[in-house]
C-alpha cells in the first residue's frame, strides 16, 4: 500500500459500516455482535454440527456467513455452550490435523430430530428478500472501495469518489420518487 494513497479507516468508521445503529437498530455491515437468546446458539451449533464437524471458529464464521452479517456470535458465547453440550454428550470433541473440532453425538441426533422444528435461528423471517439483497450489495460495495483505497492509485480513487457520489445521488432520487408517487 502506498502511502500517499491511504486515508485512514476507510469511510470513517461511522454508522454505515459498523460504528452504530442502522436499518432497526444493527450495524449495518456486521460491525458489532448481533444479540440472541442463549438457545438460539445452542440450536445453531446442533444444526452447524449436524453438517460437519467443525471447529469454535469455523461456528462463528458459519453463524455469521449464514445470517448475513446480523449475527456474529462472540467467543464468549460459543465455547461455553459447546462445553455445555459437552456435558450433555449431544457433541463431542475430536482432534484432526492438531485442530479440536467438535461433532454430533447419536444422542445429539436425536435431540436434535425430536425438538427442532422452526427455521435455524441465523434465519430472519420478517426481512423482505429485497432487503436481503441490498445489505449484500452494500456489503460488497465496502470490500471492493477499501480495497481500493489501499491499493488503488489516485485517479483511480478520483473516479471511485465520482462513481459513489452518482451512486447516492440515483439513491435518493428513488427515494424522492417513491415519496411522491
Amino acid at each position: 500500500m502506498r502511502e500517499d494513497t491511504y486515508f485512514g479507516p476507510p469511510f470513517g468508521g461511522g454508522p454505515m459500516f459498523g460504528g452504530g445503529p442502522m436499518f432497526g437498530g444493527g450495524p449495518m455491515f456486521g460491525g458489532g455482535r448481533g444479540r440472541r437468546r442463549r438457545g438460539d446458539v445452542r440450536l445453531a451449533l446442533l444444526l452447524l454440527l449436524g453438517e460437519q464437524p467443525r471447529n469454535g471458529y469455523q461456528l462463528m464464521q458459519a453463524i455469521e456467513d449464514l445470517s448475513g452479517g446480523r449475527w456474529r456470535p462472540s467467543p464468549g458465547s460459543i465455547y461455553p455452550t459447546l462445553a455445555q453440550l459437552e456435558d450433555q454428550h449431544l457433541i463431542r470433541a475430536t482432534e484432526a490435523d492438531g485442530t479440536k473440532l467438535f461433532e454430533l453425538t447419536d444422542a445429539g441426533r436425536r435431540h436434535l430430530d425430536e425438538h427442532h422444528h422452526s427455521s435455524p435461528p441465523w434465519v430472519d423471517e420478517d426481512e423482505p428478500e429485497a432487503f436481503q439483497d441490498l445489505r449484500s450489495q452494500l456489503k460488497q460495495l465496502h470490500v471492493a472501495a477499501v480495497q481500493l483505497t489501499h491499493a488503488g492509485q489516485n485517479q483511480q480513487i478520483a473516479a471511485a469518489a465520482e462513481v459513489l457520489a452518482e451512486a447516492r445521488r440515483r439513491l435518493y432520487r428513488i427515494l424522492a420518487e417513491d415519496e411522491g408517487g
